[in-house]
């Protein structure tokens, strides 16, 4: 249980829920830097899931993606975690050809912010695909399986037990530390 003061502290931040994965590189490797920068430049992490290995998703690729979901409290503005989120990616050698999905060494997506919804030419958050993909849903509903996503009114359980997407996915008994 969380003491009063820390409470009291979360409730003067932003919950933010961010997808991270890759298939390029050393993966998991990745994902580890990915959530010690993650935890150094945005805010603290509360929860990581467990590492799920999934086939590529929109797009095909020999190689598979290893994504997690982190919880994270920050003082930064969605926009803020979004400049900082493609940061952290270029520094772990993302590149973007802007043709499409492809592979990529890393990837963090706002997945949540708060309860909010927003919608700018930069940033659409819940993010508009997450209903449609199990290797985001699987890791949420492992780390916060009630949240309601606030444009369905549905929570992450249900949403992964009615999500039609059928590619290849597998939780690993890898974790992340944080």
């Amino acid at each position: 249980m969380k003491s009063a003061s820390a409470t009291t502290a979360q409730n003067n931040l932003n919950r933010v829920f961010l997808g991270i994965g890759g298939n390029l590189g050393d993966r998991l490797g990745n994902l580890r830097c990915a959530v010690e920068l993650i935890g150094k430049r945005i805010g603290r992490i509360e929860k990581v899931s467990s590492v799920y290995l999934s086939e590529p998703w929109g797009f095909t690729h020999a190689k598979y993606f290893t994504n997690i979901v982190a919880e994270v409290y920050t003082p930064f503005s969605a926009d803020e975690v979004l400049t900082k989120a493609f940061e952290i990616e270029t520094e772990l050698k993302r590149t973007r050809s802007g043709n499409g999905y492809e592979g990529r060494t890393m990837d963090i997506d706002i997945l949540f912010y708060n309860s909010e919804i927003i919608n700018t030419e930069r940033l659409a958050v819940p993010h508009p695909h997450i209903c449609q993909r199990l290797f985001v849903l699987l890791p949420m509903a492992e780390i916060e399986p009630n949240f309601v996503h606030p444009q369905n009114g549905k929570e992450i359980d249900e949403l992964t037990k009615i999500c039609i997407d059928n590619g290849k996915i597998k939780k690993l008994s890898q974790k992340i530390s944080f």
